[in-house]
This record gives structure tokens, sequence and C-alpha cells, in this order.
């Protein structure tokens, strides 16, 4: 099973944050990566990121990543927030798996953030060498994360609902846990 983790939002002094643990089982892992990355290439972009992608692209991707076969766990927090208290309380309670074969986190984080993530994993008795912090063009579930990440918040939000709505209502059937 291969875990990214991806949030959105924590940076904001209103509305909601976001943490996103997507699971992809690792059998299913290639299948998911060349999907998306055919989605991006029929969208004619050269990776999706939520917050730098327009509307009606957003829209095209999201019909097709939904198909896909992922789990998501969501946390939704209120801002303002703590990242590193809030990361450290929601991990704890969503990261319960044994079969981890590699954590994924979207983009550069500073040194704390990773500590945190690598504290919880030994806790778990899970070898910390498989965390890994990455770029969001590297891989395709990671992508997944942040559309996961940026739906979820914008549906918290009741930011555009009458567009985001639809989508979320598709996105529950993947989700296997909310933290609120």
């Amino acid at each position: 099973m291969y875990i990214f983790i991806d949030e959105s939002g924590i940076h904001k002094r209103v509305d909601n944050s976001s943490f996103i643990l997507v699971y992809i089982e690792a059998k299913h892992y290639q299948d998911l990566e060349k999907s998306v990355q055919k989605i991006e290439q029929n969208l004619n972009i050269d990776y999706f990121h939520w917050a730098e992608t327009i509307w009606k692209v957003k829209e095209k991707f999201m019909d097709e990543a939904l198909k896909l076969d992922f789990l998501a766990k969501i946390a939704i927090i209120s801002n303002p927030v703590n990242p590193a208290k809030e990361l450290e309380r929601v991990l704890i309670h969503m990261m319960i798996e044994k079969n981890i074969k590699n954590v994924y986190i979207d983009g550069k984080k500073p040194k704390w953030y990773a500590k945190r993530i690598k504290k919880i994993l030994r806790d778990k008795g899970i070898s910390i060498r498989k965390l890994r912090t990455i770029k969001n063009n590297q891989f395709g579930g990671i992508r997944v994360a942040d559309m996961v990440a940026g739906l979820a918040r914008s549906y918290y939000d009741k930011k555009n609902l009458k567009k985001i709505e639809k989508y979320y209502n598709r996105l529950k059937k993947k989700i296997v846990i909310i933290v609120e």
C-alpha cells in the first residue's frame, strides 16, 4: 500500500484546513500512475495542481480521476490551525494500516513536518525509511491527493457548492474516514 499525504488551507486564517491521506494498493499503483498521466496528457497539462488549475480543467480532471481505484482519509480542521499539532493529532488516528510500502508527502516541507510524521510511523512500528518528501509532478498519487485535498476543503468551506457538490458526492464513495 502506498500513502500520499497532502494538505490544503493550513496557511489560512479563516474557513477550514484539510489533511488528506490517499491510500493506493500497491498492486494497483502502476495502473493509477499511468491513468493520471493519461488524464493529464488528454487535458494537455504538464501535471495537475488544484491551486494552479482553472475550473474547467479541474472538472475534467475530477471526472476522470474519481473513477480511479483509491481510498482517501480526510481530516477537516477549522482555521486558524497549528499545522504541527493538528498533523500529529489527526495522523495518529488516520494512519493505522500495517502493510504500508511507502509514504509520500507533497512538497518541500519544514524539517518539523517530516519529523512529526517519522515519529508517528516509528510509534506505529513502521520503518521511517518508507517516508519521502516529493514534488507534485513526481507521482500521480500525490496529484490525486492534491485533488482530494482541494475538493474537500472547498466543499467544507462552502465555496462554489453548486459546482463542487457533485464531485464531492462522488468522492464520498472513496472516503473511508473523516476526522472533524
